[in-house]
């Protein structure tokens, strides 16, 4: 049993929950993604559980940068889109086999580095609001390329592409049902999504807890005491930037092979930036685990709040104003409602609610 406990210790680079509540809704939306095929049947319920783990990667890529170092991005859906541009244009234009998709996975990498690199060096010695112009407008150039240059990317439509065959829906792996489930290409496609999310989730969790992720809080703290002590700020931010980039265009490369589509809209949409930016608060800045529950939280509400607003204007039909105000095309205004009372209820998130205070002799470090 000890043996046990200190391997997933290990696992989570010792970064356990700091509580048993916290611990039991991790546990449980790692189960619940784990058994997704299985548990809820459907096209819809698979399409959330997938989106889900991909978001997951891309706002813990996200609270690297906002949480744990202090930087204001608007430019993380830039890299975001590097991936799935990278994979889907890749197998488009190249053929659908697995070497095309570890080259577009490669080149994507390369690319999204080298753009973090060169934005880092160049816009990190400035104050941080003007470092948050400076990606936005890089990140609005970004979007205005892929959308004129139609021959290579598609433009405002995208790219519609095959996959490796083994990934493709109408494959079936397996003549017989497992616990009633067809294991098609598109279980398989969900497991490769699964799989690869929680690999590169555990990897920020080793980065954020490293030594390095200890530099990169000192300096949110109090950049002047880290560049005191003899740390080069603008290098430990840009290195900083450079990962957050990395997995974030890793994030992209699994929404593009799972959607078999790459377009603006779906990757470089500032709408998208803004969610990733609601995911971060509500889950709590500075804690990976938040990342999973806010986006947990906030995929869950975006695909079934307007059906359960549905159901509950039906079922109070009788009462004055009340259907009205329930009504399935107000959903997000009831979203904005709850995101409001999640901001102040949880103003440290609901990851940093549920850990509590820090401990005394960790406050003291």
């Amino acid at each position: 049993m000890q043996n046990g406990d200190a391997m997933i210790s290990a696992l989570l680079s010792h970064d356990l929950p700091k509580s048993k509540v916290l611990a039991a809704l991790l546990g449980l939306i790692l189960l619940g993604l784990a058994l997704a095929p299985f548990l809820f049947p459907g096209a819809a319920a698979i399409n959330t559980a997938a989106k889900i783990c991909i978001f997951i990667v891309l706002v813990a890529s996200y609270d690297i940068l906002l949480g744990y170092t202090g930087i204001v991005s608007f430019a993380h859906t830039m890299f975001f889109g590097i991936g799935g541009y990278g994979v889907g244009l890749s197998l488009y234009f190249l053929g659908a086999t697995w070497p095309i998709v570890a080259l577009g996975i490669v080149v994507a990498l390369i690319l999204g580095v080298a753009l973090a690199f060169i934005i880092g060096l160049v816009s990190l010695r400035v104050k941080a609001i003007f470092f948050a112009m400076i990606t936005l407008a890089v990140a609005s150039a970004f979007l205005i390329l892929a959308t004129q240059l139609s021959a290579l990317t598609g433009g405002e439509d995208g790219r519609s592409f095959r996959v490796p065959e083994l990934i493709r829906p109408a494959t079936k792996l397996l003549e017989t049902p497992v616990f009633g489930l067809e294991i098609t290409g598109r279980v398989a496609a969900y497991y490769l999504i699964f799989f690869a999310a929680l690999a590169l989730f555990l990897v920020a969790l080793r980065l954020v807890n490293s030594c390095f992720g200890r530099v990169l809080q000192a300096i949110r703290e109090n950049e002047l005491r880290a560049e005191a002590l003899g740390y080069r700020v603008v290098y430990y931010r840009t290195l900083a930037s450079c990962l957050s980039a990395a997995l974030a265009v890793a994030a992209g490369c699994l929404s593009a092979l799972w959607l078999r589509y790459t377009g603006p809209e779906t990757t470089l949409s500032f709408a998208i930036m803004l969610d990733v930016l609601l995911m971060v608060v509500i889950g709590g800045m500075g804690t990976l685990y938040g990342a999973v529950i806010g986006t947990t939280l906030f995929v869950l509400a975006q695909n079934y709040l307007q059906k359960l607003m549905g159901i509950a204007s039906a079922a109070t039909e009788g009462i004055p104003l009340l259907p009205r105000l329930l009504h399935p095309d107000r959903w997000l205004l009831l979203l904005g409602i709850l995101f409001v009372l999640s901001v102040y209820f949880f103003p440290t998130g609901i990851a940093g609610r549920l850990a509590g205070p820090p401990r005394k002799e960790e406050s003291q470090r």
